[in-house]
């Protein structure tokens, strides 16, 4: 059904007839498909392989390999089902092996496939005959997520899907060329349609002018939403190449375009696909006299490393990124994943699910599971890769997911032992927002004009710019303002030197008062900066000193004592907060919900403490993480200190029984 042909009249039998023009007719070969199969092979640099291959004597033996008897790739013998399966694995044992860049993962097919199951459990509807439903990778890379639901749901000759009679559209993105080349030539292998995927940077790139042959510099899918999407962007690798384009969307469009809740740090753009993918969701149903009168809705399942659950403060883009998902209720369940599943990184991994069609049971709530433990060990490994999800971990995970229960237990592996642990937990939402709070105290001084502090004169800048001149191009009035700088300095100290050395001072405000007066006996006038620098270096901090005020009377933080605290969102507090993403607009009002319970938990946590401690509210933030790992902690208490006493005791007995044999 797809447009693919040839026009050049060649076929393998015929390039093997004429063996010393075999690379020139293959690359005529090549150029004879049409413009679609055309672009995959520029894509894979064909031309410069078929170089290689016939430099190295291997081009004939290998064309001669594919007219053997013994093999029988022709439609007739092998239905286009059959040959996109067995294409898919060559791809698997290919990126296997393959050294890819960090961060950028071939995903396993276990993981592929859980999911996708985790993707379309509780999904009724995709049961409907007929039903149409399209499906989209951001980050495509060879197909597998889009392959594999699609198989999923239709089922692939071997294995009964969902829904055979389902209509699955397929849509994709992929900047790596090569990898792009794969993908589609699995859709072509199948017969299937490649017009949905798209060569180019999904996040989008300002400076492309390097970019040829088909490369699409931004979103290639504008506009278009999808019902399902899965993704496996690269883990911590930095955004740098698309921050000028995304860092205009954000400050120009805010919500109007992908990215309004934030943006993460440079070096990790995880939850910049994820925003991407939030943005292509259908409007969620909305229930209208018993009947839908919405949108379809949409359902995400993306896999990241452990950053995107807690990297950054409250208040930063990573932070702002979680509250906006979770207090709009689009996080459904995150599942943390064994480690040393991928080929290249050793790393945990978690599945996110995120959607806009929470079923009733699951509105406000987000389900954590632990699978950190479903797992079993490779015969061998490859790469970083030594664990594997069988199909009854996968099916244990889901049914997890599907159940939904509170402190649900599992069968595990511990120490090479079977137990059952806890693997599901539900949480409010709230239960992930948190405010960090800024806990001031009084600044405390004493005063004392000593030698020694007077000599830390010197080392203020303002003090020391006293004998400074701008004036470079005039050497003489250079020279005339250094020395009348240096006049004022040695006036001042010598004005100080008549106070009286052995006095201590506990009152910022006496002491002020006893310095104006000093200095306008000596005739000496200062600025404020001068001023300043002078009661900083005749003061030490001093917990018995009076407490410092500012001009209004109240009291003056110190900077050095200044602490910050975690405390919890109130449990009734209703979501979303009333502050914007850009952690000012909304304030007045959030301080309005919160204010009385930070108030409580300085008195309860605080005070016992450092009594004259106060909470500056204008600058408290709000923030939101998810401890997975915390929530699921199980205490293993130290053995007892005789059982080690008396396996040291053995030890020291064998340890001489082997000593007496030598002796």
């Amino acid at each position: 059904q797809q447009e693919l042909f040839n026009t050049s009249g060649f076929t393998f039998e015929k390039l093997l007839g004429d063996a010393p023009n075999i690379s020139g007719n293959l690359i005529a070969y090549i150029q004879g498909f049409s413009p679609r199969a055309r672009d995959i092979f520029d894509k894979f640099e064909f031309e410069t392989e078929i170089a290689k291959l016939d430099e190295a004597n291997r081009l004939f033996l290998i064309i001669k390999e594919f007219c053997s008897a013994e093999i029988n790739l022709s439609p007739k013998a092998i239905s286009n089902l059959q040959m996109g399966y067995l294409f898919e694995e060559l791809v698997r044992k290919f990126n296997e092996q393959a050294n890819e860049e960090a961060g950028d993962h071939f995903t396993p097919r276990e993981v592929i496939r859980l999911m996708v199951q985790l993707l379309f459990t509780g999904e009724e509807g995709i049961y409907e005959k007929g039903i149409y439903r399209s499906v989209y990778d951001p980050t495509a890379g060879t197909g597998g997520m889009l392959s594999e639901s699609e198989k999923f749901i239709c089922g692939d000759g071997f294995t009964t899907g969902l829904n055979p009679d389902a209509n699955i559209e397929l849509f994709g993105q992929e900047y790596n060329p090569e990898s792009y080349a794969i993908c589609c030539s699995d859709l072509l292998i199948k017969d299937e349609p490649i017009n949905n995927l798209i060569y180019g940077d999904t996040l989008g790139i300002k400076d492309a002018k390097n970019k040829t042959n088909g490369f699409m510099p931004h979103d290639g899918h504008q506009d278009k939403k999808f019902h399902y999407m899965l993704a496996n962007p690269p883990f911590g690798v930095e955004w740098k190449p698309e921050e000028d384009f995304v860092r205009e969307e954000y400050q120009d469009q805010g919500f109007s375009g992908r990215f309004g809740a934030g943006l993460p740090r440079i070096n990790d753009g995880s939850l910049l696909f994820l925003q991407h993918m939030v943005s292509k969701m259908h409007n969620p149903p909305k229930l209208v006299d018993g009947k839908n009168g919405g949108g379809d809705g949409s359902k995400i399942a993306i896999v990241f490393n452990g950053s995107p659950l807690f990297t950054g403060d409250a208040g930063s883009g990573e932070s702002n990124v979680r509250r906006w998902i979770i207090e709009n209720d689009l996080l459904d369940a995150v599942v943390a994943l064994p480690d040393q599943m991928f080929y290249n990184t050793g790393i945990y991994t978690y599945v996110w699910i995120v959607t806009n069609k929470k079923p009733t049971h699951r509105l406000g709530k987000v389900q954590l599971i632990d699978g950190t433990r479903h797992f079993k060990k490779m015969d061998k490994s490859l790469g970083n890769k030594r664990n594997e999800l069988s199909d009854d971990h996968i099916k244990a995970l889901v049914r997890l997911y599907a159940e939904h229960e509170h402190d649900a237990e599992s069968e595990v592996t511990v120490d090479g032992k079977p137990q059952r642990r806890v693997c599901s937990k539900l949480f409010n939402n709230q239960d992930f927002g948190f405010l960090k709070i800024t806990v001031e105290r009084p600044l405390r001084l004493n005063f004392e004009v000593s030698p020694e502090r007077i000599a830390r004169l010197d080392e203020q800048s303002a003090f020391v710019n006293l004998a400074s001149s701008k004036k470079r191009k005039n050497e003489a009035a250079y020279h005339a303002e250094v020395a009348a700088g240096q006049e004022t300095q040695a006036a001042i100290k010598a004005a100080l030197h008549e106070v009286e050395s052995e006095t201590l001072y506990f009152n910022r405000a006496e002491f002020e008062s006893l310095l104006a007066e000093t200095l306008q006996d000596a005739g000496i006038k200062l600025g404020a900066p001068i001023k300043k620098a002078i009661l900083a270096a005749l003061s030490e901090r001093d917990p018995n000193a009076d407490i410092c005020l500012d001009a209004k009377g109240n009291p003056e933080p110190d900077p050095e004592l200044r602490d910050t605290e975690i405390v919890a969102l109130p449990d009734d507090i209703s979501l979303p907060l009333p502050l914007k993403y850009d952690n000012e607009t909304g304030h007045d009002q959030l301080l309005t919900l919160v204010k009385d319970h930070c108030e409580d938990y300085l008195k309860a946590e605080v005070l016992p403490h450092v009594p004259d401690a106060w909470i500056d509210h204008s600058k408290t933030k709000v923030g939101y993480e998810i401890p997975l790992t915390r929530y699921f902690y199980v205490y293993q208490p130290p053995r007892p200190l005789e059982e080690i006493a008396g396996e040291i005791s053995q030890l020291e007995k064998d340890i001489m029984a082997m000593l007496s044999e030598v002796v």
